[in-house]
This record gives C-alpha cells, structure tokens and sequence, in this order.
C-alpha cells in the first residue's frame, strides 16, 4: 500500500481536497482509503443503540455488522493513542491510502496551505511535505530549509492526482488520463 498525508492547518481546506481526490483516483482505477485524525473525544456511536450500550458496559471492542457495511469500534480505556503504523495495520490492502491529520509523523505528506488561515508553513519543519497545495501563489516554497517545494494548485485535483500518480508510482494501476 502506498500512503500520502495531507497536512495542514485547521481552515486550509484538508477534509475538502480529500474528498475531491477520493473519487479523481478511483475514476483512475486505484482503490483508495483513508485514515482521520481527530484532535478531540469522538463518537460514531449513538447512546441508546445497543452497540453503544454493550461499549459503555466495559466491552473493548463491538464489532457491528449489517449487509451494508460493518464497522469495529475499539476502546482505548487507558492504552495510548496507537501510532499511524499500528492503526494502517488495520486496513484491508488498497493501492493508496490518504492520511488527514497527523502532521507531526513521519510519513510523506502534501501540504494544504492558505495565506488566509494565517499560519505558517508546516514544511518549513517537515521534511517529509513533498509539495504544497494552496489557492494562490506560495513564494516562500522556493526557499524553504529543506530544500523548495512545488506548489500545486488546490482547486486542480486532476493535476494534484496526477502528481501523486507520478511521485508515488501508482502508474501501474492507474491512467494518466482521466477515464471518460
């Protein structure tokens, strides 16, 4: 599996280019998944479903399954949070999976930058950012401590999709073109 983080402040747009790059790759014939990083307590589970119920009883995992879809929720209780590597262990095999959040690991990642979120540069301390996706022009990517980055237009996902397809070799799967 061949993995990509995209990184960013929150405002930059992140959650958004996933979404639009999710269905740009599959049109390519890639198969794609992706890990979300939440900074906060969530819930996927409402209280008074049974599912919910059998989790705040004490069970470390619920497993829940329909013809749909079926879904395993884990409970920490007092583990640590469990690294990218641990939670990738996790997923079925897929040609790519996209990373949002987590942008202080180690993984390769593609910034999602705004002048307008006023924040500074992620890349200017990663070097694992490879590129930089924003809404406008990114001077300071020319001149960043390891070395410049490009700058791919945020509102072209077909040429950010192709840019990924090149620099993490997903080629062999996918077209260069998008299929019609």
């Amino acid at each position: 599996m061949k993995i990509v983080g995209l990184a960013g402040w929150s405002g930059a747009g992140k959650t958004t280019l996933v979404c639009k790059l999710i269905p740009a790759l599959t049109e390519r014939g890639l198969t794609v998944s992706t890990v979300k990083h939440a900074h906060h307590s969530f819930d996927v589970d409402k209280p008074g479903k049974d599912s919910y119920e059998h989790r705040r009883a004490g069970a470390k995992e619920v497993l829940i399954s329909s013809a749909q879809r079926w879904a395993l929720m884990h409970e920490l209780r007092d583990e640590e949070e469990p690294s990218v590597e641990a939670l990738l262990s996790k997923l079925s095999p897929v040609d790519l999976v996209i990373i949002e959040g987590f942008k202080r690991e180690g993984h390769q990642k593609l910034e999602v930058w705004r002048r307008s979120v006023k924040k500074p540069l992620l890349a200017s301390d990663d070097p694992q950012i490879f590129a930089i996706c924003s809404d406008g022009p990114v001077p300071e990517a020319a001149s960043l401590p390891h070395g410049p980055r490009p700058v791919l237009d945020l509102n072209d996902v077909d040429a950010i999709v192709d840019f990924l397809i090149q620099k993490l070799d997903l080629g062999t799967r996918a077209t260069t073109e998008k299929t019609l």
